[in-house]
């Protein structure tokens, strides 16, 4: 024959008899004050029924009349020890019931309690300030390997002289595209263009001055 404190108390069992406890406690008090809101409902019935009686044997039947208003006094006191019981009857439903939430959030909070311990384990301070210094000496190392192999990357020989005739070539190019798009030749081409005088013979005078007159137009050319 099983008993409340058998194997189920290991398994959560104490705590479901409470909360069961507590639950059957609530229950019966609720039960209480719905039986005595019934009972003041039926004295407050009977009160008013006996004020009729004394009031229509009030001018006809004095002894009727003050025997109703005795028995009306009587339901009175009645009334007013049910509603006391029904005052003492809430009061204890609502202090199980806030009990009750403490110790619901007094578990709770231990709960958390458990749950942080286990999560931080063995974490000391000391473990956590080994371990940022480990990172930052891991970060310096990964920042010199970095560097170590951004300069091996820039270190390799560079020829001066190639990169200054590679940019003479470049400006050269950049010249002669801007001549072709304007239609103009700088002077020192139209001169290599000009026809070679005979050697020995004299130029004849209306060629020179188409010469001087062409070499007149590049002059003003290259002035604008």
């Amino acid at each position: 024959m099983s008993n409340g404190w058998g194997i189920g108390s290991f398994f959560g069992g104490g705590a479901r008899a409470q909360k069961d406890t507590t639950k059957n406690a609530i229950l019966q008090l609720r039960g209480t004050l719905d039986m005595l809101s019934k009972r003041e409902r039926h004295i407050q019935n009977q009160m008013e029924e006996q004020d009729n009686v004394a009031r229509k044997n009030v001018s006809t039947n004095k002894t009727a009349a003050k025997a109703a208003l005795r028995r009306k006094k009587n339901y009175e006191h009645q009334l007013e020890q049910t509603q006391a019981q029904m005052m003492t009857v809430e009061r204890e439903i609502s202090s199980i019931e806030t009990a009750n939430i403490n110790k619901e959030t007094l578990d709770a909070m231990k709960n958390a309690q458990q749950a942080m311990k286990k999560i931080h384990g063995g974490l000391t301070i000391e473990k956590v300030d080994e371990t940022m210094e480990q990172l930052r000496e891991q970060h310096a190392v990964g920042e010199e390997i970095a560097e170590a192999l951004t300069q091996g990357a820039l270190a390799s020989n560079v020829d001066e002289d190639e990169l200054d005739e590679e940019l003479a070539e470049l400006q050269q190019e950049e010249l002669d595209n801007k001549m072709l798009k304007t239609g103009t030749v700088p002077v020192s081409d139209q001169i290599q263009r000009l026809p070679n005088a005979a050697v020995g013979e004299p130029r004849n005078r209306v060629e020179e001055e188409d010469e001087e007159e062409e070499l007149k137009k590049l002059q003003a050319e290259m002035a604008m």
